[in-house]
């Protein structure tokens, strides 16, 4: 590998974060803690640097975005951004850095012991989630994503996620420049989810800190992530770990593997599983556990996105998938930045239950 394509096991607490971005960073901080997190690799954000540096990409990107006006209209910002982003999508690697991550790719198949083997490759930039501005739910993520030549295509089309709409408005209006936050992009083991969903520290809408909130449906969690269904919810005390209530959401979506395109996809739910309860209580305290540990290591409350393996036994770790702090502002420990707005930007089928 080069310096610009580092497996997560070659990173530490201390660089991840400059190197990986937000999302990686947090990973490894985890995995360093004893969580169990997905295998991977990470293109740091020298990768994302040195590509648009050697593409020309730097000048397109700041031809386009020096023309916008200073107010700029929607049709503006949307003209410019998918001018950006055909840019990037047409803009090869350097055989040198194509190499690399084919041999990263290569090396996580082999670690998986599958051929082709499916990944997430997750956008990471610098500063996303930070206590200054919040990106998330801007950038791109791709599940399933199933051989070399995809994972090339899937890890430019992260970079251009740097410039959608949403992200150039957001920057236009906070003042921060695009060269101040490089995308790094991580391409991670696809956990073959039996469920998965989201999970907070606290209660996300009162702040209450007495509780682990979960949310939970089948497959991955996209469909959850998207608004696309109402999940089960579950509440657990953090004092005792007892689950104080299950409440079974209508699960009419399901975000599953489709094997002919050869990604995760959204599809109609079997009639089965629509109401079936997707966690029992074991699981849903292995999920609170591991919620609980990881805002210890942190030290302020959290916002995980977990899975379930198909195979994971009772007494198997939740593999966790990704963390940021909890965007909603608690009395009793409030962090300077927290951004409530972003919640419910992101959870906004949350109002509806």
């Amino acid at each position: 590998m080069t310096n610009s394509v580092v497996a997560l096991t070659e990173l530490t607490s201390t660089n991840a974060l400059a190197v990986g971005g937000s999302k990686i960073g947090r990973l490894v901080e985890m995995l360093a803690a004893g969580v169990a997190v997905p295998r991977g690799f990470v293109l740091g954000v020298q990768a994302y640097r040195e590509h648009c540096a050697e593409s020309g990409l730097d000048v397109v990107v700041d031809g386009v975005l020096n023309e916008l006006p200073a107010a700029p209209s929607e049709a503006e910002v949307e003209t410019a951004s998918a001018e950006i982003r055909r840019a990037f999508e047409s803009a090869p690697m350097t055989p040198a850095l194509a190499a690399a991550v084919t041999a990263a790719y290569e090396d996580l198949c082999a670690q998986c012991a599958d051929v082709n083997a499916p990944v997430a490759v997750r956008s990471s930039a610098t500063g996303e989630d930070g206590s200054q501005a919040s990106f998330a739910g801007i950038f791109d993520t791709y599940l399933g994503i199933s051989g070399a030549q995809r994972v090339l295509d899937a890890v430019r089309q992260c970079w251009g996620s740097l410039f959608t709409a949403r992200a150039l408005r957001y920057r236009h209006e906070k003042g921060i420049s695009h060269h101040d936050m490089p995308m790094a992009v991580g391409v991670l083991e696809l956990i073959q989810a039996r469920a998965s969903g989201v999970a907070f520290s606290v209660h996300p809408v009162s702040g209450k800190a007495d509780r682990v909130v979960i949310e939970g449906s089948w497959g991955w969690g996209e469909a959850i992530v998207q608004g696309l269904v109402t999940p089960d919810r579950a509440e657990v005390g953090k004092a005792d770990l007892r689950v104080l209530r299950y409440d079974i959401g209508s699960k009419n979506v399901v975000s599953a593997f489709d094997f002919e395109v050869g990604r995760v996809v959204e599809t109609e739910m079997p009639e089965r599983l629509r109401e079936a309860r997707v966690l029992d209580e074991e699981e849903v305290t292995a999920i609170a556990e591991a919620v609980c540990r990881i805002e210890r290591q942190y030290g302020y409350p959290v916002d995980v996105e977990w899975v379930i393996h198909r195979h994971r036994r009772a007494g198997d770790p939740v593999c966790i998938v990704q963390s940021r702090p909890v965007t909603v502002r608690v009395k009793e420990q409030a962090p300077a930045g927290w951004n409530p707005a972003a919640f419910a930007s992101k959870y906004a089928f949350q109002g509806k239950r």
